[in-house]
């Protein structure tokens, strides 16, 4: 994948410092291998943005858990209700979520990836 492409399709990873060369590069190589053409036809390239993308939103996850004591790779589900001093606010989070998607719920685009993924494995069919 080129990593110039890529921040200019993405451009929330444009920083160099946060999001390396080396991080891009790591997960888009994954990708390529992961990604199968015979599915993704000529939109294989989207489908590895993607892959990375979520991948990469995943380790900095990880990184920011390890700088401030956490636990890096510990999971949890989205944060469906929020309560700061007598104001509180929730959000239906089922209604975003790809069933049984797994992982690539924790990522707008593992969401993504996962939902043409699946348009793409599903083959032609007409309504």
């Amino acid at each position: 994948m080129d990593i110039a492409a890529f921040r200019v399709d993405f451009p929330e990873f444009a920083n160099t410092t946060n999001y390396p060369n080396a991080l891009i590069t790591f997960w888009s190589n994954f990708g390529e291998r992961m990604v199968l053409e015979s599915r993704w036809d000529t939109e294989k390239p989207m489908g590895v943005a993607l892959f990375t993308a979520h991948h990469i939103v995943l380790a900095k996850a990880n990184e920011k858990a390890s700088t401030v004591g956490g636990l890096p790779g510990q999971t949890i589900g989205p944060a469906n209700s929020k309560t700061v001093g007598s104001a509180s606010i929730s959000y239906d989070t089922n209604s975003t979520l790809e069933t049984g998607a797994g992982h690539w719920n924790m990522t707008s685009y593992g969401k993504q990836f996962i939902h043409l993924a699946r348009m793409f494995g599903a083959g032609a069919y007409q309504l």
